[in-house]
């Protein structure tokens, strides 16, 4: 399906209650890399929209041009995201029943986005990546992003985005009132082990109870 230009896959289970993940990937991937994770999440209430990035990047696909030259492609696809939710909540997806997730790129426009947005979004959850530029985004900060709920991970093994970088763009962000929940692994640039911690935190945004 294409929603304002970008390609996304809408994967609803039979029990869904309309709560929506909606899942952004990083460089050089693309929608197919994250199949695994409603299966591997069950929750069986909650949809996930897998989106594709809109520029090829080798054998997938990018949101951004690499640094110094990323500026305006996060620019464009913050713009992006802002139709994107538009159209969501037309189709009765309401922004208080989705969470934002994003991996390397997808966290930087979860933090950059999900920062700047007034949607009163569930909860936003950044894994492995990191700011375009945290003092503006600090300054910037939506009230709705003050109050809703954050969870970032980030490995201290990171050979792609060194952990000590991310570390302190997020205690900036911190000390300007976003409450972010900030876990460190070690592991490098990837998702596993945080995942019974990135579950509990889709479970503690959705509110689903301790039976989830």
């Amino acid at each position: 399906m294409i929603i304002n230009s970008l390609r996304c896959e809408l994967l609803t289970p039979p029990d869904a209650s309309g709560k929506l993940a909606v899942v952004l990937h990083g460089r050089g991937d693309s929608t197919a890399g994250f199949y695994w994770m409603p299966n591997y999440m069950g929750l069986p209430e909650v949809s996930w929209l897998l989106v594709n990035a809109p520029d090829p990047w080798n054998d997938g696909f990018s949101w951004y041009d690499l640094p110094p030259n990323h500026g305006p492609g996060i620019e464009r696809s913050q713009g992006l995201l802002d139709r994107l939710f538009d159209e969501l909540d037309a189709q009765g997806y309401p922004p208080e029943n989705i969470v934002l997730f994003g991996f390397s790129q997808g966290c930087l426009l979860t933090l950059e986005w999900g920062g700047r947005t007034d949607l009163p979004l569930a909860g936003c959850i950044g894994v492995s990546g990191y700011c375009f530029n945290a003092l503006n985004l600090g300054a910037e900060a939506s009230e709705a992003a003050k109050q809703r709920p954050w969870f970032v991970s980030h490995g201290k093994e990171d050979e792609v985005l060194p952990y000590h970088v991310t570390a302190g763009q997020i205690r900036t962000l911190q000390d300007a009132g976003l409450p972010i929940d900030f876990r460190s692994y070690a592991k490098t640039h990837t998702i596993d082990p945080d995942l019974a911690d990135i579950r509990a935190a889709f479970v503690e945004m959705f509110d689903l109870g301790p039976d989830a």
